[in-house]
């Protein structure tokens, strides 16, 4: 009888998006980037926000949080996608989502590292050429 009680609390969770894997339902304020860029985000302590960057999966990209934050300036909440469609090889985006903390300033880097595989460096000279960094330099004031 408790286990059953068990299964069916854990099931309640689940269901209620409580349960491990459930995505965030709060991006805060979005800032877009893509490989090559540079982009100056500014926030106040508190704020929550994602760093967004384009991606498709199927023709072989894949992004990665590459630099972790200053730990005292913002702190790392999560990886999100949402697809574009339904359909195969639909695009999408990639969202990065942070926790404003402190004021101060520090450099997020995502890499786009395509057709790695696994593996998180590029084993060809295609894929050296089409990989890269989208940097983020965030000032919390």
């Amino acid at each position: 009888m408790m286990r059953r009680m068990a299964v069916a609390a854990l099931l309640a969770l689940q269901v209620a998006g409580c349960g491990g894997g459930s995505a965030v339902s709060d991006l805060g304020t979005v800032v877009r980037g893509a490989k090559g860029t540079t982009v100056q985000v500014e926030l106040r302590p508190g704020q929550r926000f994602s760093l967004a960057v384009a991606d498709n999966p199927s023709v072989g990209d894949s992004w990665s949080l590459r630099t972790m934050p200053d730990s005292k300036v913002a702190s790392f909440i999560s990886q999100e996608r949402e697809s574009e469609g339904d359909a195969p090889g639909s695009g999408g985006t990639t969202y990065f989502v942070f926790n404003a903390k402190r004021p101060g300033t520090t450099e997020i880097r995502l890499l786009n590292c395509w057709r790695c595989g696994q593996g998180k460096t590029p084993l060809t000279e295609e894929s050296r050429r089409q990989s890269g960094e989208a940097i983020f330099a965030v000032t919390v004031k």
